[in-house]
């Protein structure tokens, strides 16, 4: 059983998410939150699994929320939720260390599954909205973001560099081991390696990494 916990300052908001997500058999909304203010003490309470997060409340907004929610000892993976995909906010709370991002009109079928995936330890970097934001915002500091990331990823193995260049692009582990001929095992070990040397906290870093990187610039 996944144990979530919802932060939203809309109280028709929280309910219809719960609603939608204890319809899943192995989903369970444990707790609730009306402001970012109020999430660490929730988390604390609650211990969930996963926190969804709203991104524009008053008092607190989600990216201090989320900040301060990863701070804890072994921290919840946070999703933070948006009405709209171009956010600044949003972008810096993926930064932060957030698991990923969801729009608020998703379809309650692709809302429990990005949760299933989140809490098996994945990210959301599938939906192609996810890699606008990164694109977009990947955009501000372009110069100094690119030689910055650049000099990270001079230490890696030219294997290492290609399992990175996938994960960028928002392809699982088993993806990448058809591409790369390898067993999912070895890409996952190459992943956390990755983590590892890169100082990064998920997968949605090392995707904005590369992206800041110029990868994938034409």
């Amino acid at each position: 059983m996944t144990r979530l916990l919802i932060v939203d300052d809309d109280a028709l908001v929280r309910a219809g998410l719960t609603m939608i997500l204890e319809s899943a058999e192995d989903l369970e909304v444990v707790g609730e939150a009306s402001d970012g203010s109020q999430a660490v003490a929730a988390v604390q309470r609650h211990r969930p699994d996963v926190v969804l997060m709203d991104i524009r409340m008053p008092i607190m907004d989600g990216l201090a929320a989320t900040s301060a929610v990863l701070q804890l000892a072994d921290p919840p993976k946070v999703l933070v939720l948006t009405t709209f995909d171009l956010d600044d906010y949003v972008f810096r709370a993926l930064q932060a260390g957030a698991t990923g991002f969801l729009l608020k009109d998703t379809p309650p079928k692709d809302l429990i599954n990005a949760i299933r995936v989140v809490a098996a330890g994945d990210a959301m970097l599938s939906p192609p909205v996810t890699r606008r934001l990164i694109e977009h915002f990947a955009d501000d500091h372009r110069d100094e973001s690119e030689r910055t990331a650049k000099g990270k990823l001079g230490a890696l193995t030219e294997r290492e560099s290609e399992v990175f260049f996938e994960v960028g692009r928002g392809l699982s582990n088993a993806d990448i081991g058809r591409a790369l001929y390898m067993s999912e095992a070895t890409v996952k070990t190459h992943v956390s390696r990755l983590l590892v040397k890169l100082q990064a906290g998920n997968r949605v870093q090392l995707a904005i990494l590369a992206h800041e990187a110029g990868l994938y610039r034409a």
